[in-house]
């Protein structure tokens, strides 16, 4: 994988790149939608191909390695193939899903993560070594380390024990990302993870000790989002991009929100990736360049202009609010898949308008005027 630094804000330190991959190049700052399993949900990969112009999606470790299993995935020829999606893609190491499973989980520092599957109650153990190999095995373009995610609030003594952890844990990821080869014969990269839940001293710790893994081919911030105040997260992030290097490029996971996607840009985050598109939209919330619509609202049950006139995707100008509100309210599939397209377009159109205006150099000013728009109730 190759990064290079294409422009820099000179107002802030928002930055434009490309990333060249084994699938594909990649224009930054960049959205990824979730595919979990392996699929955005209710989207089809030509739309997102063609209509919402993804360049790189994401899948999740945990969930690949459960069902369909990493025998199915490895006779298909590795995830872009089995799923038809032909561009980029990274694997996210299963971290999160495994925090998330508090439950059902037993960490253990010097083996891994011993947990049930949320789908038969088998019991799996997760330890760096096994999370590279099946990471090989799904052949993603960007595999992540395996690390632990803090919930928030969390105590120092749990944060700094964890990122300890977490960096012994990227230790023997970097071993066995060394000594093993891809198994479908093209280049795959490793980001390592920021930790440190929100103390400044342990952000800085975890920061340097990432910035100085040689063969990781970018860098990402995890443990944010997760319910701090997004002052915080802000402050957290634009730390740590000053102590990561400047040529590899920089991941803020699980963010988020337009007005969190932008500020990122600004403190100098190049990748992000949120559930917020697809999962709000299934729930009727639309993001739009002039603020949020809630289509269950009574207030467009009779209005018959396009769900966004200037919007960034065909069903924009195919569909009305009005007949969208009533595929909410009918319970259609219909609405769930046009929702997400919507959303998915408007991100993707967000970060390419971010970048064409970094290149312009007038980002900054772009930026104060979308900031308060896109996140007002309409």
């Amino acid at each position: 994988m190759q990064f290079t630094l294409q422009a820099q804000d000179s107002g802030s330190n928002a930055r434009a790149g490309l990333i060249k991959t084994a699938h594909g190049e990649i224009q930054t700052p960049i959205f990824m939608p979730v595919g979990t399993v392996g699929s955005v949900k209710a989207v089809q990969v030509t739309d997102l191909a063609q209509d919402v112009k993804a360049q790189i999606i994401l899948g999740n470790t945990y969930h690949l390695y459960l069902r369909p299993g990493l025998d199915v995935i490895k006779a298909a020829g590795g995830i872009q193939k089995f799923s038809a999606w032909n561009r980029p893609m990274l694997t996210d190491s299963g971290g999160f899903q495994v925090y998330s499973l508090s439950g059902t989980r037993k960490i253990h520092a010097e083996h891994g993560v011993e947990f049930r599957s949320h789908i038969d109650g088998s019991k799996h153990l997760f330890t760096p070594e096994k999370v590279m190999d099946i990471e090989r095995v799904i052949g993603a373009d960007i595999m992540m380390a395996f690390d632990e995610c803090t919930p928030y609030p969390c105590e120092y003594k749990y944060a700094k024990a964890s990122m300890e952890m977490t960096h012994a844990w990227l230790d023997r990821c970097v071993k066995r990302f060394v000594e093993t080869e891809p198994v479908y014969g093209y280049e795959q990269a490793l980001f390592p993870i920021v930790q440190g839940s929100t103390y400044r001293d342990l952000r800085r710790i975890s920061a340097e000790k990432v910035a100085s893994v040689e063969v990781a081919g970018g860098c990402a911030i995890g443990g944010l989002s997760v319910g701090e105040p997004k002052e915080d997260m802000y402050e957290l992030t634009e730390l740590v991009c000053g102590i990561l290097p400047k040529g590899k490029p920089r991941y803020l996971m699980g963010v988020g929100t337009p007005e969190n996607i932008l500020e990122g840009i600004s403190q100098g985050v190049d990748m992000f990736d949120c559930v917020m598109p697809t999962r709000n939209g299934r729930n009727a919330m639309l993001f739009t360049k002039n603020g949020i619509m809630n289509m269950k609202n009574k207030k467009w049950a009779e209005d018959f202009s396009p769900i966004e006139e200037d919007g960034a995707s065909y069903v924009d100008r195919l569909y009305t609010k009005a007949y969208l509100r009533h595929l909410f309210h009918s319970q259609e599939y219909l609405a769930a898949m046009v929702a997400s397209l919507h959303n998915l377009a408007f991100y993707l159109w967000l970060v390419g308008e971010a970048r064409k205006h970094i290149l312009q150099g007038d980002f900054s000013v772009w930026k104060a005027s979308m900031v308060g728009k896109v996140m007002q109730r309409l």
